[in-house]
């Protein structure tokens, strides 16, 4: 699926950096860059991509500022801030670089599914308002678009952010149950799975020693680091969005995936943000479920991290 053309919408922190650099040094057909308020600011995140997208060497690539605000709702920086730093890239300043296209983010992503009916496919590592809001804008997107990979929820896992939600989806709760409700082919990485997913210490000493941009990832992982230290019990952290790219660019193959039905709790209860998926086929080998259309990623192979640290040092 690399050959495919690709919109990456992300929220550029700490993983989404490693996620960038993933699908440059793998020659991703990466046709445009949205960025939504979750880690840090949407525009924020339009700069922190602009920047690594030049040092990685493809300042080709558009970026589009997309939603500042999650629907019906007011962002909130103080949490991105304390996992990811307030600038979104464990306060290192890269070179400057580049500007955003006019167009939005939703609308980025709707010409493109426009431009290559039926072959696009969308990498979603952020909160879901982009999207939510190109569903808005034009209903027939789910019949253009081929895949959606999304990095959210957790099926058995516990939350990151509460004790059933994880951050993505918490973060735009309405967002994320209008994308997982329309008709296109979902794949869910949740925490089931990207909490297994490690780069340890050894992994971001192997980076700094690489060219520019393996020695800038390496360097914003010192916060991403302190933060995960207490969560996992040594200086290492989780490869959330990393892990969900290389699945979509099929580096990675699930072990278990089953197909089932997904529901997004979207109210304003302690169940806001958890993602109810319908695992009660498990005990008979998940038989197919008429209608189900969301694939749940439950188990992957181990060594992501090594692998994952293989791509990136051949990045420039």
């Amino acid at each position: 699926m690399s050959g495919a053309p690709w919109y990456l919408d992300c929220d550029t922190g700490v993983d989404d950096a490693l996620t960038l650099g993933l699908l440059v040094a793998q020659g991703a057909d990466l046709r445009g860059v949205g960025t939504v308020s979750g880690n840090l600011a949407a525009a924020g995140g339009a700069r922190n991509t602009l920047d690594l997208l030049a040092l990685m060497g493809r300042p080709d690539i558009p970026v589009a500022v997309g939603e500042h605000d999650p629907i019906g709702g007011v962002f909130d920086p103080t949490e991105g801030a304390k996992v990811h730093g307030v600038n979104g890239v464990g306060e290192i300043v890269l070179p400057r670089a580049g500007e955003p296209v006019d167009e939005s983010a939703a609308d980025m992503l709707i010409r493109l599914a426009h431009e290559h009916p039926g072959s696009l496919r969308v990498l979603a590592i952020g909160p879901l308002t982009n999207l939510a809001l190109a569903l808005e804008r034009d209903p027939a997107l789910p019949s253009l678009v081929a895949q959606v990979v999304i990095m959210g929820g957790a099926a058995s896992a516990p939350g990151n952010v509460s004790a059933v939600a994880e951050a993505n989806i918490w973060n735009d709760a309405v967002a994320a149950n209008r994308v997982f409700s329309a008709s296109w082919p979902i794949t869910m990485v949740g925490l089931d799975v990207t909490m297994h997913a490690r780069f340890e210490e050894s992994h971001r000493v192997a980076l700094a020693a690489g060219g520019a941009s393996p020695q800038a990832l390496a360097a914003m992982l010192g916060v991403y680091f302190q933060f995960y230290t207490p969560i996992l019990g040594r200086p290492s952290c989780a490869l959330h969005d990393p892990l969900a790219g290389a699945i979509a660019l099929g580096l990675v193959v699930p072990t278990l995936a089953p197909v089932v039905p997904v529901e997004i709790d979207d109210t304003a209860g302690p169940g806001r943000g958890q993602t109810l998926v319908d695992l009660r086929g498990r005990f008979v080998g998940y038989p197919l479920q008429a209608g189900a259309r969301h694939t749940v990623v439950l188990e992957v192979p181990e060594g992501f991290g090594d692998a994952l640290l293989e791509v990136l040092l051949r990045l420039p």
